[in-house]
């Protein structure tokens, strides 16, 4: 039995964090925190380094997870509105989220991606948005994650259109290049701003790729396209002590070895198209994994079935130690005693 086995003492008389402005327009709450052994943040961080970590994350409880509104793309993907490059999004309240709306185009052709204005990011008071809404309530004891959206693939398709942005990939290269050369100093000017002023430790980028029974557009075409725009991307993150979390959706799991060769630390996708387990258990060690966890969505279980949901997600996702549940419940006390399953089951199997 090693030093950090699990001790009854450590969910006992939990303290209460305070709630965190939440990415993508999602309801905040309050978190309880228990006596850890180590630090949440230092156990995410283990998990990062491809060290074993003492228990499985969840985000909410264990992690800061932000996406300042100052930033236009995230109040246009958010409420609808302009984002950072005019693009107009328009919001649906059925499904809450944003798309862009319908008959935009804000580029008339990709050649001419120059007549953009890209963003000032020195014309925002960083420092006062992280002053007024974070840092009184982001736990340091905590790793920080700073949500950044539309990545190369998703801001083409925005400007244009998606049917042109296929043909350009496999017409316009040249363009491109430039475009995602600018782009990506862009983007790494942005991480800069998150490492410096929120204290971030893991940047969730966005680039959504696929359907749900395929990548949109195939591996070669990410590899010669796409890749060394993210290598680079990655290589200045890591540079600044920074881990990169990739969110793309869609079945994207025949692109998982071109994730790896870009740089990127983990990858957050759908259970529902990925066969995720068999991706954890063939690249664990070169990519880390997270995705949604609802265990009852339709609110049908009992007490006990919803137990035995949350430690199954512990035993079939955490065998590498690599996993990181988005755990979303929305039932406070359901939430709460869900979270305490987590924590104490995946515990005992990391470490007893």
């Amino acid at each position: 039995m090693s030093d950090y086995s699990f001790k009854i003492e450590e969910i006992q008389n939990p303290t209460i964090d305070p709630a965190v402005p939440n990415p993508y327009g999602a309801k905040s709450f309050e978190t309880v925190k228990y006596h850890t052994p180590i630090t949440p943040k230092e156990n995410v961080l283990r998990l990062y380094r491809g060290e074993k970590p003492l228990w499985m994350p969840s985000y909410y409880f264990d992690i800061n997870f932000i996406q300042p509104l100052v930033m236009p793309d995230a109040t246009a993907r958010c409420k609808g509105g302009f984002d950072w490059f005019g693009i107009e999004w328009e919001y649906e309240p059925k499904t809450n989220a944003a798309m862009v709306k319908p008959g935009t185009r804000r580029l008339d052709d990709i050649t001419n991606w120059e007549s953009l204005e890209f963003p000032d990011l020195s014309a925002i008071d960083w420092q006062k948005d992280y002053e007024e809404n974070y840092a009184k309530v982001i736990d340091p004891d905590k790793a920080t994650i700073f949500t950044i959206v539309n990545g190369l693939f998703e801001r083409t398709a925005d400007l244009t259109s998606f049917e042109d942005t296929f043909c350009y990939l496999l017409e316009e290269e040249e363009a491109l290049e430039a475009f995602y050369t600018k782009l990506t100093d862009f983007h790494i000017q942005l991480m800069k701003i998150a490492k410096e002023v929120y204290h971030a430790d893991i940047i969730t980028f966005h680039d959504d790729m696929g359907t749900q029974r395929s990548s949109f557009f195939s591996p070669t075409t990410f590899e010669e396209v796409m890749l060394p725009h993210y290598k680079r991307m990655n290589d200045a993150a890591h540079e600044m002590g920074l881990y990169v979390n990739f969110h793309s959706c869609g079945c994207v799991g025949n692109q998982i070895e071109n994730f790896i060769a870009a740089g990127f630390d983990s990858w957050e996708g759908q259970d529902a198209c990925n066969d995720k387990v068999g991706i954890l258990e063939k690249y664990a060690d070169k990519l880390a994994q997270v995705s949604s966890f609802s265990p009852d969505p339709e609110g049908k279980l009992t007490d006990e079935e919803y137990a035995q949901a949350v430690k199954d997600r512990v035993h079939e996702y955490g065998k590498e130690g690599r996993y990181i549940a988005w755990y979303r419940e929305n039932n406070p006390e359901r939430r709460e005693k869900g979270y305490e399953t987590m924590y104490t089951e995946s515990r005992k199997f990391y470490c007893d």
